[in-house]
């Protein structure tokens, strides 16, 4: 099949690319190379460098294209950044959604006709009351991150509707492994390794107890692929269905790399104060992914994370 994945250059986007093009698919990636890097780009992969924003461009490439899929990864994903400025968020998670929605409106064609969309499980779903979080778990977003994620869905809806291509959402949840930018603002293990690698003491904000579900991007990858013959409209959620906390991420990093800083005197983090928006604790149910999918996650978290420090110089 014919694939284009925005944000092909970046963490998540880079590795389903190479699945896809494992799998016998022809991609091409879009990507502004803002937070995605050349090296990331699959050579067997033709190459964008583009921005969703602009509606002309996104028209022009799917002309020359005609995907039968666009898997969506191209978005400003930094919690944070979306709470001191929501623009630029808002801009490219909605603004440049609908410009590629348009695009495959469009030009889009074929019998598996289907978009694709890396959505979030935590910033949508906020703090809810029962964990882990299923799909009909009410959508309370905390930041203007979340918000953009949880448009963007409802964007999807009302272009299929419009156009009549099929839909396939993925909630994700914390997603961690190679290629993640440990200079980044967000993705603790890597941020974590980074630092930890240079014996400095990385900053936890809050007391530790702060708590994700992470899941490693392979098994991402893997579920990106098992969607991509599936016809029915869905929303699915990806996770582990447990919570790990910031502390535990600190001391499984600390011992594969024997941390210690300041001439061995601080074995510790640095603690801060908490930040306004970031949800406090989340886990994802993922029931549904293995009933519709037969997915599950396979990498174990210590495994994850060494997988993910071999590659972080």
């Amino acid at each position: 099949m014919k694939i284009i994945v925005t944000g092909g250059a970046g963490f998540i986007g880079s590795h389903i690319v190479d699945a896809y093009i494992k799998a016998g698919h022809r991609v091409a990636v879009i990507d502004n190379l803002l937070t995605g890097f050349k090296k990331n780009l699959n050579p067997k992969a033709k190459f964008y460098k583009a921005d969703i924003k602009n509606l002309a461009l996104m028209e022009k490439i799917f002309r020359r294209e005609r995907p039968e899929i666009v898997s969506h990864h191209a978005a400003i994903a930094e919690v944070v950044k979306s709470l001191r400025n929501p623009l630029p968020t808002l801009g490219t998670n909605v603004l440049g959604t609908t410009n590629v929605l348009l695009a495959f409106g469009k030009y889009g064609a074929g019998k598996n006709w289907k978009f694709i969309f890396s959505s979030t499980g935590g910033a949508i779903y906020g703090e809810p009351k029962k964990i882990p979080a299923d799909e009909r778990t009410p959508a309370i977003p905390l930041s203007p991150y979340g918000l953009s994620k949880l448009l963007g869905e409802e964007l999807i809806k009302f272009y299929s509707r419009q156009y009549g291509f099929d839909y396939l959402i993925f909630r994700y949840p914390n997603v961690y492994g190679p290629r993640q930018n440990p200079k980044g603002e967000a993705g603790v293990v890597a941020i974590f390794g980074g630092i930890m690698k240079r014996n400095i003491r990385p900053t936890i904000f809050g007391d530790g107890t702060k708590a994700r579900d992470y899941v490693y991007v392979g098994d991402i990858a893997r579920a990106n692929i098992i969607v991509l013959k599936r016809r029915k409209n869905e929303i699915i959620n990806l996770g582990w269905g447990k919570m790990v906390t910031d502390q535990t991420i600190f001391d499984a990093i600390a011992e594969e790399t024997g941390f210690s800083a300041s001439g061995g005197k601080e074995t510790k983090p640095i603690y801060a104060p908490y930040r306004k928006g970031e949800v406090y604790r989340i886990a994802i149910d993922a029931r549904r992914a293995k009933k519709i999918l037969g997915w599950r996650p396979s990498v174990k978290l210590k495994d994850g994370i060494r997988k993910t420090l071999a590659t972080i110089h």
